[in-house]
């Protein structure tokens, strides 16, 4: 094809510029054909301009070309007006509109659609679907599509360099919270502290640091937390807190747990335990009779493990010893009450005092003999007992219960009549004893004598026989 003939246009595009050349400064009587009449007689070309690069295109290639954009595709606009306040239309290239309904304008909240783009205004969209049947434009398009792509590929990269994202919860929903970055963010509740949380109320609208643990564009998830951040501030305010403590310092903390077995104290940001034996000087059944979380303590460090990263804690040691002065308070031969707290083979431990328990021993139960501690006394039984002795170097006092009863033995003694008193020696009679020969009388005999002749008698009675 010559040069020529490649910028002619042909009839069917004669005729299809008439067309429109009628609507333009023509009489209302004038058709096309007369249009295209006119054109031929003057020789007169339509006003249809054809480019180099496409001189070898006809017009409907051209507008084909024009026509091709489908849904999917990302274009340029420019905004043209806003309709009714509410629609924003955009003209995209090769003179087509589309329209942006406002749930596609922004992924942030607006009272109205130019407090986000404004008339003239180049924008980025994507077509979301043809509806070239509609009056209003060819295409409904979406702002807000384009920049959630953009959000996602921000988010993508501050996932990748590790870094913290701060945002407002937006939402309180089952299982967590929801957060606005221009894309929904899901904090699960098992990610929103160090510490189990029941009410989430709590959190909605304020703004917080966190950090990204899950994301994935396609899918639109985006998982976040708050507590990986939270532990990592914490260990190290622990580090900086076991290099300040000290074995044998005294510092003040805080109550944060109670379990059966102690308290958990913190101390400058490392939690460190109050064994249940180091809170108070006496026994006690539970923590909770002494504590409650929150309350503020006084606590002696004991011993600091910065491997294991832990701390053993007392607060007895900062309170004065039940010993002190306890001589004082109960000299020997005082008398006081008491608790039974045990009950051995040996006898019974009464505490006399907080943190002071003295040893009633068997012996010192009751006057009469006790087989069994049990027989007389009971544990948590109150009694009075007196004070035999105090060894306070030893941490050791001596009690009796039977020194504050009287002794039935004693008593019976004393009710007994006394017996007469007993002659002297001199005072007896004399008593004679018969005499088996009288010192005068030759004919008197001897006990010998007589034995004799009774033994002669057996002696013939048997010969008899």
């Amino acid at each position: 094809m010559t040069e020529e003939n490649r910028n002619e246009v042909t009839e069917e595009e004669a005729v299809e510029a008439a067309k429109e050349q009628v609507q333009v400064d023509t009489p209302d009587d004038t058709t096309a054909q007369d249009v295209f009449a006119e054109n031929e007689k003057q020789q007169v070309q339509p006003a249809v301009e054809i480019d180099d690069a496409a001189s070898g295109e006809s017009m409907s290639d051209v507008m084909r070309d024009v026509d091709d954009i489908t849904p999917g595709d990302l274009v340029k606009g420019e905004v043209l007006t806003i309709d009714n306040d509410k629609q924003v239309i955009v003209g995209l290239e090769g003179g087509q509109e589309g329209v942006i309904p406002p749930r596609e304008l922004s992924t942030e909240r607006f009272d109205k659609p130019s407090d986000v783009v404004s008339i003239g205004e180049t924008i980025d969209v994507v077509v979301l679907r043809d509806v070239k049947d509609k009056e209003q434009g060819s295409f409904i398009l979406s702002k807000k599509r384009v920049d959630q792509r953009k959000v996602w590929e921000e988010l993508q990269q501050k996932y990748d360099n590790n870094e913290v994202i701060e945002a407002t919860v937006s939402r309180v929903v089952k299982g967590g919270l929801t957060i606005d970055l221009g894309v929904r963010g899901f904090v699960p509740a098992s990610q929103i502290d160090t510490h189990f949380v029941s009410d989430l109320n709590q959190f909605e609208g304020n703004t917080y640091n966190f950090k990204i643990i899950e994301i994935d564009p396609k899918e639109r998830q985006l998982i976040l937390s708050r507590k990986v951040l939270l532990e990592k501030e914490r260990a190290a305010e622990r580090e900086e807190a076991l290099e300040k403590l000290e074995e044998g310092s005294v510092v003040e903390g805080e109550v944060v747990r109670l379990t059966n077995f102690g308290a958990f104290v913190n101390v400058g940001g490392v939690d460190g335990l109050v064994h249940i034996s180091e809170i108070a000087h006496e026994r006690i059944a539970s923590p909770k009779d002494k504590l409650s979380k929150g309350d503020k303590v006084e606590v002696k460090v004991l011993k600091v493990d910065k491997e294991q990263e832990r701390v053993s804690l007392s607060i007895k040691e900062t309170l004065p010893g039940p010993w002190d002065n306890i001589e004082e308070e109960l000299p020997a031969g005082s008398v006081t009450k008491g608790t039974v707290k045990r009950v051995t083979d040996f006898g019974a431990f009464v505490e006399v005092k907080p943190g002071v328990e003295g040893l009633v021993h068997i012996s010192e139960m009751a006057h009469k003999h006790v087989e069994t501690p049990h027989e007389v006394v009971a544990k948590d039984e109150e009694l009075d007992v007196k004070v035999l002795s105090v060894k306070p170097d030893e941490e050791r006092i001596s009690l009796s219960i039977k020194a504050l009863k009287e002794n039935p033995n004693e008593s019976a003694d004393t009710e007994k009549p006394k017996a007469a008193p007993k002659k002297k020696a001199e005072d007896k009679p004399e008593i004679k004893q018969p005499a088996l020969r009288d010192e005068d009388d030759e004919g008197a005999f001897t006990l010998g004598d007589q034995i004799g002749d009774q033994l002669s008698g057996f002696m013939d009675e048997d010969d008899e026989e």
